[in-house]
């Protein structure tokens, strides 16, 4: 069907891109001999198409831009990486809107006569913890005393000072407000970057929001200990220096339910009630194990949150992730409105 390896992927690419905007799977069977990825993707396209005709949202143009970040080759097979950046406008209710995402596939391009064909595709979905990753431990504080004195000074972070370098003197004790338009404009500038003043993470989506919220003036809560608190340090030597509830899906769930001082939140019952700079959390199998955050960046014509995430990079996605991967007809959400003063 195509005459090298490299001809074979880009015109798997170029049908992709297509699939964003008619949802026809079947056009890729001529190419992909791989069923299990094509049944996945069809029900992919079928819960996108879903989404839109509920949403009243219909899609204008996309585009694909294709990377080619690794390749292993031999004369009959190519296992290639490729970063997809897409972006995708749809018009709603006479307003239009543009979704962008980074999304990576292991693809498996094989030799069969003198022909390419593509044998198998992999997404990789950072949005899901492998089932066997265990759960670090997280607890709000030490004890009741310590709970107390964090509703008692409720003003007090710990500061990055290799993040913010301005800041030579650590700060009296104040109250702060929630600036939800610096959350906002911090996950627009980094949705799909690293900000070079902090680790980056595997599954790095917790850690980008817990950035964005301190971004907006949260402020972290050290406690040196990484069951507990809201804090982060960065490395020293082999050393992680970062609560889990900065950087792991299901402790920063946690910490948002049960903080009483410095970060806090109010968990409300539906997205509608979301403001710029809130945060949703997503347990795909309902089993109360989170495992992705989002931060919302904005909303569409009829007020539903659009997010900006990490890991399968997002800016402007609508929040309920039903085009993604990871999601099941068992996904939970939690909705926490982050508080206004801290």
């Amino acid at each position: 069907m195509f005459a090298n390896w490299k001809s074979a992927v880009y015109e798997y690419a170029h049908r992709r891109n297509r699939l964003e905007i008619d949802g026809e799977a079947g056009e890729l069977a001529s190419m992909v001999r791989d069923d299990r990825f094509v049944r996945k993707l069809e029900g992919r396209l079928r819960r996108l198409q879903a989404s839109r005709k509920a949403r009243r949202a219909e899609p204008l143009r996309s585009e694909t831009g294709l990377k080619i970040a690794n390749a292993d080759h031999a004369d009959r097979e190519a296992v290639v990486e490729l970063e997809f950046r897409r972006s995708t406008e749809y018009g709603q209710l006479g307003q239009t809107f543009r979704e962008e995402r980074m999304e990576r596939e292991r693809v498996t391009v094989t030799k069969n006569g003198n022909q390419w064909i593509i044998t198998g595709v992999e997404p990789v979905m950072g949005e899901r913890r492998s089932v066997s990753a265990p759960v670090p431990p997280f607890s709000l504080a030490e004890s009741e005393d310590e709970a107390a004195m964090d509703a008692r000074l409720p003003s007090v972070p710990y500061l990055n000072y290799r993040v913010l370098p301005s800041v030579t003197v650590e700060p009296m004790h104040r109250h702060a407000s929630y600036d939800r338009a610096k959350a906002r404009r911090y996950a627009e500038k980094w949705w799909n970057g690293t900000n070079p003043q902090y680790m980056q993470f595997e599954v790095d989506c917790t850690n980008f929001v817990s950035q964005c919220l301190f971004a907006g003036g949260a402020p972290m809560n050290y406690t040196g200990k990484r069951e507990s608190g809201w804090w982060y340090q960065g490395k020293d030597g082999s050393r992680e220096l970062w609560s889990f509830s900065w950087a792991v899906a299901h402790s920063l769930q946690s910490y948002l339910s049960s903080s009483k001082g410095g970060l806090r939140s109010e968990q409300v019952d539906s997205p509608h009630r979301l403001a710029i700079g809130d945060v949703i959390c997503y347990d795909w199998d309902g089993n109360g194990r989170f495992q992705h955050n989002t931060i919302v960046t904005g909303f569409d014509a009829v007020g539903m949150p659009l997010v900006s995430a990490h890991t399968t990079d997002s800016h402007a996605r609508y929040w309920d992730y039903r085009d993604s991967y990871a999601w099941t007809p068992n996904t939970r959400y939690r909705f926490f409105h982050i508080a206004d003063y801290f």
